[in-house]
C-alpha cells in the first residue's frame, strides 16, 4: 500500500531525502527541490522551480516559472516570486576562486506578503520588508522598506503600497486608506504603519 501525501508533486519534478512539504502544497513539472529545504503550507511552485539546500519558504506562498531560490534566502508566508526573477546569494562569485559553502552566501530575508516583479533581481544580503512590492525587471541593491514600492536599476522607493498592493495615497495628516485590505496606513519620518 502506498502512502497517500497531502500535497501534490508533479511526476516530472524532482524532490530529494530530507525535505519538509505542507499541507495542501503544489510542486509543478519540471521543479528540483534540494536537500534540507523546508517548503510550508498551500504553496504553488510553478514549472522549473529549484529550491535550494535548507532553503525555509513560509505557508501560502507562490513561487512562478523559473525562480531559483538559493541557500541563505529565507521566504516568510505569503510571498509571491514573479516568473523568472533572480535571487543570488554570493557577492563576488568568480568561477576561478570558487566559493562553495554556508560560509560563503550572504543572506536575504524576504517578509510577510512581499510582491516581487517578473525579471527583477534581488542583491543578496537585503532584506524586503512586509508587504513591499518590487516592480518588474527592478534591482534590489539595498533594504527595502515595509508596504515599499521600488522600481528601477537601481531599485528606489517611488511609493507606498497597502497590504493588498494597492497604491497609498496620503492626506495632510499622513494617513491613507485601502478599500481593499480594510486598513488605514500612517505615513511617519518615510515609514509606513498599518494602524
Amino acid at each position: 500500500m502506498t502512502e497517500k501525501l497531502n500535497y501534490y508533486i508533479d511526476k516530472h519534478a524532482v524532490v530529494d531525502d530530507n525535505v519538509e512539504i505542507g499541507e495542501g502544497t503544489k510542486i509543478w513539472h519540471f521543479s528540483h527541490i534540494q536537500s534540507g529545504s523546508k517548503i510550508g503550507k498551500k504553496c504553488v511552485l510553478g514549472q522549473n522551480v529549484n529550491v535550494g539546500n535548507n532553503v525555509s519558504i513560509g505557508n501560502y506562498c507562490k513561487i512562478q516559472n523559473n525562480v531559483s531560490i538559493y541557500e541563505g534566502v529565507t521566504l516568510e508566508d505569503y510571498v509571491f516570486c514573479g516568473p523568472s526573477m533572480v535571487f543570488t546569494n554570493i557577492l563576488d562569485p568568480r568561477c576561478k576562486y570558487p566559493q562553495v559553502g554556508v560560509e560563503f552566501y550572504v543572506r536575504t530575508l524576504v517578509k510577510e506578503g512581499a510582491s516581487i516583479g517578473a525579471n527583477a533581481t534581488i542583491i543578496c544580503g537585503n532584506t524586503l520588508g512586509k508587504h513591499c512590492m518590487i516592480g518588474a525587471g527592478s534591482v534590489v541593491t539595498k533594504n527595502v522598506p515595509d508596504y515599499a514600492l521600488v522600481i528601477g536599476n537601481p531599485g528606489r522607493v517611488v511609493g507606498w503600497v497597502s497590504e493588498a498592493g494597492k497604491k497609498l495615497k496620503f492626506d495632510d495628516n499622513g494617513k491613507a486608506y485601502c478599500d481593499k485590505s480594510g486598513r488605514t496606513y500612517t505615513l511617519i519620518d518615510n515609514k509606513v504603519i498599518s494602524d
